[in-house]
């Protein structure tokens, strides 16, 4: 029986990791709750099930840094207007900005704010720039007003606490993952033949933070050149990173796939899946390359990859000059060639381990499932 509502606020569903979760929790509570999104720009991405309700604010997608920070208290209002209209207890948001307009209308309402946090934000506003001084001072003031705080890793949760001294309630659930639906998925056909025996691929918007060029100019220089490297993903460093595959004569060793929303057929013909960002939140496509049974590597960034690779580990220790074989997969330092080199190359010339991690990654994976996940929402946000 339907007995409480579930609404989440996000900025848009128009593609990316949070995103995804929110239209994968929404589809699976709709089956036994009255679920409701409140999404403050007018785009979707994500096949959404028809019986959620969708609620739009209408902000323009084309607003500058300044005024979206200006029509902050203004979206707030919009939001207190529809929390009253529509009987609303509780609000769970996703992101930075729905996460401060969520929190800004605790002023004016008394319904129950619920915070997502997603990366670990001392990570990516550690700049001394005009936004990264607003972005801390806004979590630091509006993050207070939350009455729970959800991270999505134990490092996320840390990091609230010792560098933004958030002493509010934090329970971590970690991303959903439908598996079965993945694997389904991971069936369909592709337009080109990867010889998965000598196949490495990475995933992921092709920006500085995720540092491709990291595992391309490790790729450069791996022991085995019958191996080639597909990239899945599109952003402002394609051209640079296609140049870069050319300065280091490898162009035709690089495949660069472009975006598809299914990167599982490609993931599942792939042996070797790498992750070299510098920061992450919780990496999906990590966790997403582990069910489909690819032996990982991972910079050991800040944060998720050590949580997912090495449970029993201390989440706040992070490599430095050396590799870590850990219980799930391969962490290795950020930024560091030579160490990445060694890690694809241990897994190349080593089918012990190569098969031994496939098999890990899997069991791995089901800790992630979207029905384990989804009861531990149900907990928290207490809709039992």
């Amino acid at each position: 029986m339907q007995n409480k509502k579930i609404v989440f606020l996000i900025n848009s569903l128009d593609g990316g990791g949070a995103e995804r979760v929110v239209s994968t929790l929404l589809n699976h509570f709709v089956n036994d709750y009255e679920c409701c999104l409140i999404l403050m720009e007018n785009k979707i991405s994500y096949d959404l099930d028809s019986r959620i309700n969708i609620i739009h604010l209408n902000e323009s997608q084309n607003q500058n840094g300044i005024v979206k920070l200006l029509r902050l208290p203004i979206i707030a209002y919009k939001l207190y207007r529809i929390i009253k209209d529509n009987n609303i207890a509780q609000i769970i948001s996703f992101l930075h900005r729905a996460n401060y307009v969520n929190a800004i209308s605790k002023y004016i309402s008394s319904h129950q704010v619920i915070l997502s946090e997603r990366i670990a934000s001392s990570s990516i506003y550690s700049d001394n720039s005009i936004t990264s001084k607003i972005s801390k001072y806004l979590i630091k003031k509006l993050y207070s007003k939350a009455d729970l705080i959800i991270p999505v890793s134990k490092a996320i949760k840390n990091d609230l606490v010792n560098n933004f001294n958030i002493k509010v309630k934090q329970e971590v659930i970690y991303n959903p993952y439908d598996i079965e639906n993945i694997k389904i998925l991971s069936k369909e056909n592709i337009d080109i033949k990867i010889q998965k025996e000598k196949s490495i691929i990475t995933v992921g918007s092709l920006q500085k933070r995720k540092n491709h060029s990291l595992l391309i100019n490790a790729f450069s220089k791996i022991e085995n050149n019958e191996y080639k490297l597909y990239i899945l993903g599109i952003g402002n460093e394609e051209d640079n990173l296609k140049l870069l595959t050319k300065e280091l004569n490898i162009e035709n060793r690089v495949i660069f796939l472009g975006f598809d929303n299914n990167p599982y057929k490609y993931l599942s013909r792939c042996s070797i899946f790498v992750l070299s960002s510098n920061s992450e939140g919780f990496p999906n496509v990590l966790a997403e390359a582990m069910v489909c049974g690819c032996s990982v590597i991972s910079t050991d960034c800040l944060s998720g990859p050590r949580e997912i690779l090495a449970p029993n580990s201390d989440v706040e220790f992070q490599l430095k000059d050396k590799n870590e074989l850990a219980q799930f997969g391969i962490l290795t330092p950020i930024n560091n060639i030579q160490k990445m080199t060694e890690s694809i190359n241990l897994l190349i010339k080593t089918d012990s381990i190569l098969n031994s991690y496939s098999k890990k990654s899997i069991e791995r994976s089901n800790d992630f499932n979207i029905e384990k996940i989804v009861n531990e929402y149900i907990k928290v946000l207490k809709v039992d």
